[in-house]
């Protein structure tokens, strides 16, 4: 006996059937439109990540509903808009992602991030760094990666911001290779440690000193900021940054007072945490400015660098904090002249061992002329162009030569002495 099924047969799903015929038209636009709908099935989603246009596959890129597997085709898309469009999606997601790293959505999107963050494309690289670049439960290992981009866009926002970045980390950036502007970007961080800052000064980047100098919660030690006004003189760009420290030694205030334009010596004058002694100091630099304005605009014809080192060895005061004051003013022409009459070289011989940016051969002149080591070392590094890693120091704990007096002796009779 024959049994009629009488069941109604299941209905048709309408909306799902006109998203396939759509799925499958060939106006673009009418696609594109369908892939930016969020409540298509995921099928059609997956089907359209795979469409002939990368406009289509564009909105499916940026559609928050896209399933997995769709984001994990169009990761390696070759259209590098489309990928854009997905770094851009999930740099939205992370925010409000949990932060549990067992999550599943979680760990999908990291794995799309980590994908995208090596992709050849500096925009689609930049887009996530600027997602990571204040996440903590970012990946260490993706951190450290675009650090050392070679592309600033790309790198900036983590050498900024990023708290995975450790010290040794920063150190590392700065002694290989980086981004072109990079070591500004690290010296602006918050809260820099000492041991960066130092490495930052050895660098003698201008712009990195500029930006370490301007940033207030940077920790520069005492030693350092001596090094950087031992460079200052010729380095316009530090000197306002210099003058607003923070917490400036009055020692460092009244060297850095010999140089400084007018204006920012008055607004050195002006800061309330300086002892009185350096304030007396500074304002006897007002002063001695003045005075020499006045003389500039009428007064007896200012005194020459030779006559000057001439009156002061005749006088008895051609010393050494005489040549540290003149070196920390950037007076090059009056030290040459004195370091010629203090050693009994001619200017030609003096001017040579100085231009052949000789360690060796400056200290040999320094000698030569009865300074003590420590002065040899400044003349190295203000007047010789000599590196502070490469200038000559005295032996750990004393104010030794580095050298003994006969090979001095050779390095000036190389020179002509």
């Amino acid at each position: 006996m024959n049994v009629t099924n009488t069941d109604p047969p299941p209905p048709v799903d309408k909306a799902y059937e006109d998203a396939k015929r759509r799925a499958r038209d060939s106006d673009i636009e009418r696609r594109r439109q369908l892939a930016a709908q969020s409540d298509l099935r995921p099928e059609i989603l997956y089907f359209l990540a795979e469409d002939e246009s990368p406009d289509v596959r564009r909105s499916v890129a940026a559609n928050t509903a896209t399933p997995y597997k769709a984001d994990l085709l169009l990761v390696r898309d070759p259209d590098a808009d489309v990928r854009a469009d997905l770094a851009g999606k999930v740099a939205r997601l992370l925010p409000g992602l949990p932060p549990d790293a067992q999550d599943g959505v979680r760990k999908r999107v990291m794995e799309i991030i980590e994908i995208l963050a090596r992709d050849e494309a500096t925009r689609v690289r930049g887009m996530i760094a600027e997602a990571l670049k204040d996440v903590v439960s970012a990946p260490p290992d993706i951190i450290r990666q675009l650090a050392r981009d070679l592309e600033l866009v790309v790198a900036r926002p983590v050498l900024r911001f990023s708290p995975l970045l450790t010290d040794d980390d920063l150190l590392d950036i700065i002694a290989g290779r980086h981004a072109l502007g990079a070591l500004p970007v690290i010296a602006g961080r918050q809260g820099l440690a000492e041991p960066v800052a130092d490495a930052i000064v050895a660098t003698e980047d201008t712009a990195a000193v500029s930006a370490l100098l301007a940033n207030p919660s940077a920790q520069i030690r005492e030693e350092t900021l001596d090094l950087i006004a031992d460079r200052a003189p010729g380095r316009v760009e530090w000197h306002a940054p210099l003058v607003d420290r923070p917490s400036l030694p009055s020692r460092i205030a009244r060297r850095i007072a010999a140089f400084i334009a007018e204006s920012l010596l008055r607004r050195l004058e002006r800061r309330p945490d300086l002892d009185a002694e350096t304030s007396a100091a500074l304002a006897k630099e007002v002063r001695r400015r003045l005075d020499a304005d006045e003389d500039e605009s009428g007064g007896p014809a200012a005194e020459s660098p030779a006559a000057k080192a001439q009156r002061l060895q005749a006088e008895g005061r051609l010393d050494e904090e005489v040549l540290s004051e003149a070196l920390a003013s950037g007076e090059v022409g009056f030290v040459k002249a004195s370091l010629g009459l203090l050693s009994g070289l001619t200017g030609e011989i003096v001017d040579k061992i100085l231009s052949a940016r000789s360690a060796k051969g400056v200290t040999a002149l320094a000698w030569k002329a009865g300074l003590s080591m420590h002065v040899a070392t400044q003349i190295q590094m203000r007047l010789g162009g000599i590196s502070p890693r490469q200038a000559l120091k005295s032996r750990a704990g004393t104010q030794d030569y580095p050298l003994p007096p006969e090979e001095m002796t050779w390095h000036l009779e190389f020179f002509g002495a």
